[in-house]
This record gives C-alpha cells, structure tokens and sequence, in this order.
C-alpha cells in the first residue's frame, strides 16, 4: 500500500498522472529550517520526518504494517544559497517575486520512502530562469492569489510560466515533485510499483 504524506494537489496529479496506486494521508509537522541548514538536507529531512510520522501512525494497525510504504516529499526555491519559502502574505510574495526576476534560481525537491525494512531518501534540483518582471507585472499576478501556497510564490504550471524562458532538469520537480526520481526509488524499494514506474520517467 502506497502512501502518500503530503496535502497538495500538484502531488497527487502528477503521481496520479504517472499511473501509480496510493492513498493521501498527510503529515503534520514544523517545516521551519534548523540554523545554517543547507537547503538540500532541509528539503530531505522534511521529506523524511513527514514520511516517518506518518508510517508511525499507520503501521499501528497490524494488517497494513507489512505492505505499507510512504512516500514523503518537501520542496523548496532557492536564491544564492537563501531558502525562500511559501510567502507569509501578499507583500512577501511581492519580495519574492522581485529577488527572481531577471535571475536563476533553483527549485529543490527532497523525497523519502519509509518502509517496515527501510528508509530511503534522495533529491533531485532544477534550475529556472525568470525574465525580468515590472512592478505591474508582480503586483497583477500576487492579486490572482496563485502565488501564496507555493515555494517560491509562483507556480510554473499557472501563470508564471509565461516569464520562465528555460529551465535545467526536471520539470515535474518545479511542480512540486520529481515523477522520474519517485519511480526509481519505488522500483527498487517498493517492487508491486514498478508497472507504473516505466512510463513517468515522461514526466521530467
């Protein structure tokens, strides 16, 4: 039984999109990083703790103890080694919005599986290049909302894609989570899973 520790919805489309079987069960925990916290092993250890938590509270309940694997994800945007998160309102979306532009930046996505026998976990970063945005420009897209629940404060399946001219990697990682590398890692780790592994490395 594949499970899935994490509330949103990009995840759960694009596994789903990818042909995999799983249920939602999201993980509540502090997302705050630790001092001096290199962004990689900040995206992996939340990817962990969340996947951890949630295995804890299923694996009570002996009948799917055996079988259950879960998968863990956390994503973060990075700027000259800065962690920027999902903005605290409207102005810190603008803040954000006006360190990306004209730059590249890197998206970075940690993921943990956890079974009864292991824990694995890896993380896959992107490289995304903005054009410059006005001030209009910013201040038109924070009104739309769409930037508030996202790392970074935009979403390259939204709106913003019109000002991300390329990016380095994976796609589906700037979504939210990295399909090709979820795959390998079910492969190997979680064999029932393997029917859907093959066809969402099309996803990055």
């Amino acid at each position: 039984m594949l499970i899935l520790a994490s509330a949103s919805p990009r995840r759960r489309e694009l596994l789903a999109q990818a042909g995999f079987t799983f249920q939602v069960h999201p993980a509540q925990i502090p997302e705050d990083p630790r001092p001096n916290e290199d962004p990689i092993a900040y995206v992996a250890r939340l990817a962990r703790e969340k996947a951890q938590t949630v295995f804890a509270q299923l694996a009570a309940r002996p009948e799917v103890a055996s079988d259950l694997a879960v998968l863990g994800a956390d994503t973060t945007v990075t700027l000259d080694d800065q962690i920027l998160g999902k903005p605290s309102d409207p102005a810190d979306a603008a803040r954000i919005l006006r360190l990306l532009s004209g730059r590249t930046h890197h998206v970075i996505t940690g993921v943990a599986l956890v079974t009864a026998t292991s824990t694995v976990e890896a993380a896959e970063v992107t490289a995304v290049r903005f054009l410059t945005l006005s001030d209009e420009e910013i201040a038109a897209y924070v009104a739309t909302g769409e930037p508030m629940d996202k790392a970074g404060a935009y979403a390259i399946q939204g709106r913003a894609i019109r000002w991300i001219p390329r990016i380095e990697g994976c796609y589906s990682n700037v979504v939210g989570l990295p399909v090709a590398l979820v795959a390998t890692l079910l492969e190997s780790h979680q064999p029932l899973a393997a029917s859907g592994a093959q066809d969402s490395q099309q996803n990055c």
